[in-house]
């Protein structure tokens, strides 16, 4: 906005403006902190995922892990990308501004709803797969699906009404709009999780497996509801923040939706690891250890051959490969050579594969 339009406003109108400005600023830096965290995230887990998710047989957990992990890294991405080129100058309109926002919100809620898609099974293989649990369930988390979407639809259209009656939009982006009833858009969300939460805890109390110990560790269904109620908590905390912020009535700024899609990926994604590497390691016999690795290569210099050769010819072993002299066997069966002909060190190699069938015993 040039200084001409500037002057042409009314004291509250500049005051009104200069708000909208401000609150701006904010969502377009946190946004960028927001993705360094899942992306620093993301290689610090990356290890125990291909360890542990990318061994896993095909299956429908497997699919919901890698849809919310990298669904998570696009989302973000897509926040930041969204927020800085609004704040080019010129780029943003009223109409973009009103489509914009029903379709962040959705673009959340779908996130949102792939979790609960997976806390449902949870509940459902925590009551022995019971058909009746699982449907009473389905049909709360499409009650709160429907509510959301009224809820959306009804802000949708208070926002249009709000952008057109300013008398011109913010510098930086879009202006963020809240109060009225923006803060139960994500009331049905939040109830279908304490719904979730409370089948757990009554889990918890009633089941007798959840308080077993096998060979002094705890059982899978103790591992399950104790994850269901971690998530429950940071789940619920960022919904009741994010509500905070929206009222409008508390000190809180708007933060946007970034660091709100970081953390539920973020917390989603270690929940589903730290599953699967408890059932690897204490269930199905087996772990990181357990896993092919490549032998290690080592090398050895002209000094450790004369000091090893001699002993190397008492034992008979010279005569097993010609020129290569074997000098040590490593624990995992690799055997340590040096070539005499050319004096240059090679690396260990499988002693059987190098010199053939071995000779019987004398």
């Amino acid at each position: 906005m040039n200084s001409a339009n500037l002057t042409s406003l009314s004291w509250t109108e500049r005051q009104q403006l200069e708000r909208l400005y401000n609150s701006n600023l904010i969502p377009l830096r946190v946004v960028l902190t927001a993705l360094v965290w899942v992306l620093h995230d993301y290689f610090v887990t990356l290890e125990d995922e291909v360890t542990y998710i990318w061994t896993q047989k095909r299956s429908f957990g497997k699919f919901m892990f890698f849809w919310i992990r990298y669904y998570t890294i696009i989302l973000v991405l897509f926040d930041v990308v969204q927020i800085h080129s609004f704040a080019i100058p010129g780029v943003v309109t009223r109409d973009l501004c009103i489509a914009m926002d029903p379709t962040t919100r959705i673009l959340g809620a779908l996130s949102l709803w792939s979790v609960e898609i997976i806390m449902m099974l949870r509940i459902y293989v925590l009551f022995d797969r019971s058909k009746r649990v699982l449907i009473f369930n389905a049909l709360l988390f499409a009650v709160s699906i429907a509510g959301f979407l009224g809820i959306m639809i009804v802000n949708a259209l208070r926002r249009k009404a709000i952008v057109y009656g300013l008398a011109t939009l913010p510098k930086l982006g879009c202006p963020a709009i809240n109060g009225g009833s923006q803060w139960a858009q994500w009331i049905p969300a939040m109830l279908f999780e304490f719904v979730l939460f409370g089948f757990a805890i009554y889990k918890t109390i009633v089941s007798r497996s959840a308080n077993t110990r096998i060979n002094q560790r705890q059982s899978l269904t103790r591992v399950l509801l104790n994850e269901n109620i971690v998530y429950f908590g940071i789940v619920a905390s960022l919904l009741i923040f994010n509500n905070l912020m929206v009222v409008g009535a508390t000190r809180i700024p708007w933060f946007g939706f970034g660091p709100f899609h970081a953390a539920l990926g973020i917390t989603t994604s270690r929940m589903i690891i730290h599953l699967r590497k408890f059932a690897v390691q204490n269930l199905e016999g087996g772990g990181p250890n357990d896993l092919p690795k490549l032998a290690t290569i080592h090398f050895v210099t002209q000094s450790d051959v004369e000091s090893t050769g001699s002993s190397s010819e008492e034992d008979g072993e010279s005569s097993l490969a010609g020129p290569d002299i074997p000098l040590a066997k490593s624990a995992d069966g690799d055997m340590s050579f040096v070539n005499l002909s050319n004096r240059r060190p090679v690396s260990f190699v499988d002693l059987e594969n190098q010199a053939g069938p071995s000779r019987p015993k004398q």
